[in-house]
């Protein structure tokens, strides 16, 4: 029996294999049967179940080459983000963004839409600049920029095939300097597109039943060179309170919070308010990829959708009188990103800058009607769900928000037309039954 991290998905593979070459990848494929690959299991869905054999890609992992002129670098599809930032230290390059959790294999995030923050990046697909990809009758195919196949290629939910390399566009390595203050709910919520404009990269996190949140600021500088001088008083992390901070705080503080306020409801808008103070007021300087990711200990259940950026505010004030209409007490925080549009049909930012909202629940607390009804609401705003998030939407819904949808469906039966990496959710998702 395998599971994912987040614990909403069990199923049982006929085979679990983990191939040490490309051409051990082409052998199983060589063999009938259903196949889907699995990278950390970080996804809340079951676009990774199978009945048929799970592949494991850890094996197949490491730099490929690098271009020290262009600054793309090619990996092979196993490869976790967690170890990138070493493996392109020696080049002095860095991912140009990234998303708060780094477990995930570079296949896997740039499958489902791994997205990171600011207007002026786009997510992980958003940097793909070629990949190999062993297609269901096994054969491998490079593609790139100059396919006209790339775009459904940076983003396919594993439907087009098995990704076993990837070259993303990097950037010169470069620290960020992180401010995190609290601030008004209604003051954050007026001003964050107007600060997303201003800054780099801005996110904010509510803690429900309480007025304030938690506002991250990121300011990107040159690796190693003097800060600015009006924020020059702000310096390198402290070690000692770098650990504190994340795995006493973050962690274990929020762990223990959760457990008093899922047994004692009633207790959850006085920790919130506790928590919001205690998490505020910190600021340091450090190698990007340690401020844009956070170790996340505590397991939780979570939706995310994406929104036209001017529908944002809008949609952030109708969840918070869902809420506090609703009489729920939801101990975990609401989420809230910026990033730029792109040019990936199945991407959430497709055509337009886009404000992520993403809302949890603490594992042991229930969380459909919270999700559904802000289901509802996002609905409205024409969001689109993140592919690793949990969402109720069908082929029909899809397609009537994806202006590619029905041509991705039509791509994925050519390339596999024995339907060999679908399962029963991805079916969901590629087929309308009301015309069956």
């Amino acid at each position: 029996m395998r599971t994912n991290w987040a614990r909403t998905v069990r199923f049982s593979p006929a085979s679990f294999r983990q191939p040490l070459s490309i051409a051990q990848v082409q052998e199983i494929l060589d063999q009938p049967g259903k196949v889907r690959v699995i990278g950390a299991g970080h996804s809340f869905t079951p676009v990774a179940a199978t009945d048929g054999t799970l592949i494991n890609l850890d094996r197949l992992s490491g730099l490929v080459r690098v271009d020290r002129v262009s600054h793309r670098a090619r990996f092979l599809g196993g490869t976790r983000l967690r170890d990138i930032p070493a493996l392109l230290a020696p080049y002095g390059l860095a991912l140009p963004n990234q998303g708060d959790v780094n477990p995930q294999s570079i296949a896997g995030a740039i499958s489902t839409g791994t997205h990171g923050t600011g207007l002026g990046f786009t997510g992980f697909s958003g940097m793909v600049t070629g990949v190999s990809v062993l297609g269901a009758d096994g054969r491998l195919r490079t593609v790139d920029d100059n396919d006209p196949d790339m775009g459904f290629h940076r983003l396919h939910l594993g439907l087009l095939g098995i990704i076993v390399e990837v070259e993303l566009q990097c950037v010169p390595a470069f620290d960020l300097i992180a401010q995190e203050e609290s601030l008004a709910w209604d003051d954050a919520v007026e001003t964050i597109i107007d600060r997303a404009g201003k800054h780099d990269h801005v996110e904010f996190y509510w803690f429900p039943h309480t007025p304030a949140v938690l506002l991250k600021t990121n300011t990107r500088v040159p690796l190693g060179e003097a800060t600015p001088e009006e924020l020059a008083t702000i310096g390198p992390r402290n070690r000692l309170e770098h650990v504190l901070t994340e795995e006493v705080l973050d962690n274990g503080a929020l762990w223990l919070a959760c457990e008093i306020g899922s047994r004692f409801p009633s207790a959850v808008p006085a920790i919130n308010r506790a928590a919001t103070r205690l998490a505020s007021g910190r600021s340091y300087r450090a190698p990007a990829h340690e401020v844009f990711v956070s170790p996340r200990r505590v397991r939780f259940r979570e939706m995310e959708y994406g929104v036209p950026l001017e529908e944002g505010p809008r949609v952030l004030r109708n969840i918070r009188s869902l809420i506090d209409r609703s009489g729920w007490r939801v101990s975990f925080p609401l989420e809230v990103r910026i990033s730029a549009g792109d040019d990936v049909p199945l991407s959430t930012a497709y055509g337009r800058p886009t404000m992520y909202i993403a809302v949890h629940r603490y594992i042991a607390d229930p969380y459909r009607d919270y999700f559904a009804g802000v289901e509802e609401i996002v609905a409205g705003a024409g969001g689109r769900p993140h592919w690793g998030k949990l969402h109720r939407l069908s082929y029909r819904d899809l397609a009537s928000r994806y202006d590619r949808f029905d041509e991705f469906a039509d791509a994925v039966r050519e390339a596999d037309p024995q339907r060999r990496f679908t399962n029963p959710y991805l079916d969901r998702l590629l087929s309308d039954n009301s015309q069956a």
